[in-house]
């Protein structure tokens, strides 16, 4: 049986040859297509908790541990913390695109594009974003690492998102020097 598999595999497959060559310029100026990315998909962030446990961090179902991805911001070198802390849920999104766009038309941003003239990146703001059970922990600390001695957290706010939200426009990227 085996043997008739391979047989078979090795017939149909012999007639597909593919092969990469080169493109000169000017057959590449007959090309045409649309530039940027589209991209479609889903984030799932730290839904059962994360791979690391300490006296801080554990498992979800321990409501003594905090259950959840953690990002500190330091802002200047001897202030305080910004933190995003117990970040879980599901994101999911369909129609994020990115692509580069050159704005130079007097048209554009009240004539003030006639001067520009560069290029920036254009976000395109997804057509539908799903949250499920997406959480996060908006706070302020004293330093990094919440396992670090004498470690202070003041809680601002804590957000929950569950649903379908619809989003329209285009997010610009300007260039600075």
């Amino acid at each position: 049986m085996k043997a008739i598999l391979l047989t078979s595999l090795i017939i149909f497959s012999a007639p597909v040859i593919a092969e990469m060559s080169k493109i000169g310029d000017e057959a590449l100026a007959d090309v045409t297509g649309q530039s940027g990315v589209y991209l479609s998909g889903e984030i799932s962030i730290n839904e059962e908790g994360g791979p690391q446990a300490n006296n801080y961090f554990g498992d979800c179902s321990d409501l003594t541990k905090s259950c959840g991805a953690r990002m500190t911001f330091q802002t200047q070198q001897d202030g305080g913390w910004f933190v995003i802390d117990g970040i879980q849920g599901s994101i999911s999104f369909e129609g994020l695109t990115f692509q580069v766009r050159n704005i130079s038309s007097a048209l554009e941003f009240g004539g003030d594009g006639a001067f520009f003239g560069r290029d920036v990146i254009e976000i395109g703001l997804p057509e539908s974003v799903r949250m499920n059970d997406f959480q996060f922990t908006l706070a302020t600390g004293n330093s990094a690492r919440p396992d670090d001695a004498g470690y202070k957290q003041v809680d601002f706010m804590t957000v929950e998102m569950s649903g379908d939200i619809t989003l329209q426009g285009n997010l610009l990227v300007f260039p600075t020097p």
